[in-house]
C-alpha cells in the first residue's frame, strides 16, 4: 500500500487544496457520527427519565445539526475527491500513452492491441477508485471509528474491553483475504485484456471472417474468453465479500458479551439506561465503518494489482535510445556496413554491405522472408541494428534524434494506414496541412481528379481503415502522404501492388520526375516499377547475394534467373 501511494505521489500533491476541502469533509462526517452516538444518552436520561423540558428544546435541533453536518461532509467529500480521481486519471493516461509511444517496435509486437489498450483503459480506471473512493473513505472511517472509541470507552472502558476486542482479532483473516484477493485481481486484469483483444482482433478482420464463415468460430472463441472472464470475477466477489460474514459474526459475539455484561451493570445500578444505549449505539455504529474498512482493504487490491501493471509499463525504458544530434544537414549518402539483425533467436540480416548516394535510386529484389523490409526498418530505427552500423554523412545513426532522422524519410508501404480525418490532415499527417501543398501530392499520386469530385474536397472525412476508399484509392493516399513530405530518403515498400496498369505506369511517369536530388529505395515483385531503379539488390534468406542491373543480374546470377521466372 505504502509502495502504491508513494508512486501516486508526485500525481497527487497538485492537488493539496482539494484534499484539504476533502478531509474537512471526512473530519466533519466522523465527528457528526460520534456525536449522534453521544447525543443518544441525554436524550434517554435528560427528556425520558428525567423529563427535562430544556433539553426537549436543545437536542432535537442538534440531532438535525448533527446529521445534517455528516451528510453535507460526506457530499464535500465525494465532490473533490472524485475531481481529483478523475484529473489524475486523465493525466495518467496521457502519461501512459505517452510513455508506450516512446517504445521500440518489438514491445508492439510483443503486446497484442488489446492488452495494452486494456492497460491504459481498465488499469488505470481500477486506480481512480483507489485515489477518489477508497483513500478518502479509508480516512474517513477511521477517523470515525476514532471518535466512536472515544465514546465507547469514556461511557465504559469495562464495556469496551469486551465490545473492541473484535477488531485485533478480525485483523488476521482480512490480511489473508486481501492477498488472496490481490492475486486474483492481477489474473481477473489479464483476462480482461484478453477479451479486448479478442475483440479487436474480431473487428479488424471481419472481412476475411465474413468471407471464410468463421461467425460461429469467432463466437466460440469469445464465449471462451467471457467464460473464464465470469468465473475469475465469481471468485474475486467470492473473497472479498468474505469480510461481510466474518465481520457480523465476530461483531454479533461481542454485543452479544456487552448486552450480558451492561445488563447486569444496569440492573445492579452501576450504569443509568442512557449510558448504556449510548455505548451500544456508538458500538453499533462502529462495526459499521470498521467492516466497510475491512472490505475497503480487500477491494483496494485490485487497484494495487493495476497499480503494478501501470507502474511496470511507466518503469520500462525504451530499448531505442536517442541520439543527441539532430540531423539537420542535406543527407549525401546512406551507408549500411556490415548489418546484422536477429529476431529473437532468428537472423533476419547478415552482413549486408551497400551505400546509396544522393540523387540514386536502387531496388531491393527477392522472395518473402528475404530481409528487404528489414533493411529499410533498421535505416529508420524501427529496430537497431544487431551488428555493424548504418551510417548517414559519415554518422552513425544512432548519434541522431530519431524525429530528426523521421524527418527525413517517408515510406509507403502495401499496408496502408487510414486515419478517420479528412484528407487533408491523412496527407498532412505528422505536420501543418498547406493546402496547396495537399493538392499537388495528390496529383502527383494521381488521386487528385477523384477528390475534386467529392462534397469537400480535400475536406472531406474518411471513414475508419478508408473504409469509403477502393484499394488503389487507399494506396494513392498513402503516396500521396509520402509525397507532401517532400522526404530525402523516399521507400516504397511494394507501393503500387493495389495500382492498376495503367495507374501504375502514370504513377512511374510521375516518380520519375522526383527522383532527382533525393534517394529512392524501390522494394517490389514488379518489374516496371522496378524499372526505375538503376541498380537493384537481389536478396535472400537475409543477404545480397548480388547487385547491378536488371540485365547485369540475368547475366550472372542464377538465383536471380530462377526468382525471374517465378513471377
Amino acid at each position: 500500500m505504502k509502495q502504491f501511494f508513494s508512486r501516486l505521489l508526485p500525481y497527487i500533491k497538485n492537488y493539496k487544496l482539494y484534499f484539504f476541502y476533502a478531509i474537512m469533509g471526512t473530519i466533519l462526517v466522523a465527528v457528526a457520527t460520534s456525536a449522534s452516538a453521544y447525543l443518544v444518552k441525554p436524550v434517554l436520561d435528560d427528556i425520558f427519565l428525567a423529563k427535562d423540558v430544556t433539553m426537549l428544546q436543545i437536542l432535537p435541533p442538534l440531532i438535525v445539526l448533527a446529521y445534517f453536518s455528516k451528510g453535507f461532509g460526506a457530499y464535500i467529500q465525494v465532490c473533490f475527491m472524485n475531481y481529483i480521481g478523475q484529473d489524475i486519471v486523465k493525466h495518467l493516461k496521457n502519461i501512459l500513452l505517452d510513455k508506450m509511444l516512446t517504445f521500440e517496435m518489438n514491445f508492439f509486437n510483443r503486446y497484442r492491441n488489446g492488452e495494452l489498450i486494456s492497460r491504459i483503459v481498465n488499469d488505470i480506471a481500477a486506480v481512480q477508485g483507489a485515489v477518489s473512493n477508497y483513500f478518502i473513505e479509508g480516512i474517513r472511517e477511521s477517523l470515525t471509528i476514532l471518535g466512536l472509541v472515544c465514546v465507547v470507552i469514556y461511557q465504559s472502558s469495562e464495556l469496551a474491553f469486551y465490545g473492541l476486542v473484535v477488531m485485533p482479532i478480525a485483523l488476521y483473516p482480512i490480511v489473508i483475504i486481501a492477498r488472496k484477493m490481490r492475486k486474483t485481481s492481477k489474473k481477473l486484469q489479464e483476462k480482461n485484456a484478453d477479451l479486448s483483444s479478442k475483440l479487436i482482433e474480431t473487428f479488424n478482420n471481419m472481412e476475411l471472417i465474413k468471407a471464410s464463415s468463421g461467425e460461429k468460430i469467432e463466437h466460440q472463441q469469445f464465449t471462451e474468453h467471457n467464460q473464464e472472464l465470469f468465473k475469475l470475477s465469481m471468485k474475486s466477489v467470492w473473497i472479498s465479500e468474505l469480510t461481510s460474514p466474518l465481520m457480523e459474526t465476530l461483531g454479533s459475539i461481542a454485543i452479544a458479551a456487552v448486552i450480558f455484561v451492561g445488563g447486569y451493570k444496569v440492573i445492579n445500578g452501576e450504569l443509568t439506561a442512557g449510558e448504556f444505549f449510548s455505548f451500544t449505539t456508538a458500538l453499533f455504529l462502529l462495526y459499521t465503518p470498521f467492516k466497510r474498512l475491512s472490505n475497503l482493504y480487500a477491494k483496494i487490491q485490485i487497484a494495487f494489482a493495476a497499480g503494478d501493471r501501470i507502474f511496470e509499463m511507466l518503469d520500462r525504458n525504451p530499448k531505442i535510445q536517442d541520439g543527441e544530434r539532430e540531423l539537420t544537414e542535406t543527407i549525401k549518402e546512406i551507408k549500411f556496413h556490415n548489418v546484422d539483425l536477429f529476431y529473437g533467436e532468428k537472423k533476419a540480416l547478415s552482413a549486408i554491405n551497400l551505400k546509396i548516394n544522393n540523387g540514386e535510386s536502387v531496388a531491393f529484389v527477392g522472395g518473402s522472408g528475404g530481409g528487404k523490409s528489414s533493411l529499410v526498418n533498421l535505416l529508420m530505427r524501427l529496430y537497431d541494428v544487431s551488428g555493424g552500423e548504418i551510417l548517414i554523412n559519415g554518422v552513425n545513426i544512432k548519434h541522431f534524434t530519431q524525429k530528426s532522422l523521421r524527418s527525413k524519410i517517408a515510406v509507403v508501404t502495401q499496408r496502408i494506414f487510414i486515419f478517420n480525418d479528412t484528407i487533408a490532415r491523412n496527407i498532412a499527417y505528422g505536420g501543418e496541412i498547406d493546402e496547396e501543398r495537399v493538392k499537388l501530392a495528390l496529383q502527383q499520386a494521381r488521386i487528385f481528379d477523384y477528390v475534386q469530385t467529392l462534397p469537400n474536397g480535400i475536406h472531406t472525412n474518411l471513414d475508419e481503415f478508408g473504409a469509403n476508399l477502393s484499394g488503389g484509392q487507399r494506396q494513392r493516399i498513402a503516396i500521396a502522404r509520402a509525397l507532401y513530405k517532400n522526404p530525402e530518403i523516399l521507400i516504397l515498400d511494394e507501393a503500387t501492388s493495389a495500382l492498376d496498369n495503367k495507374t501504375e505506369e502514370e504513377f512511374r511517369e510521375a516518380l520519375s520526375l522526383l527522383l532527382e536530388n533525393r534517394i529512392v529505395i524501390i522494394i517490389a515483385h514488379r518489374f516496371s516499377t522496378v524499372s526505375l531503379a538503376k541498380r537493384i539488390y537481389f536478396f535472400q534468406n537475409g543477404k545480397i547475394l548480388s547487385s547491378g542491373t536488371q540485365a547485369e543480374l540475368f547475366e550472372k546470377c542464377d538465383s536471380f534467373r530462377e526468382y525471374y521466372k517465378s513471377l
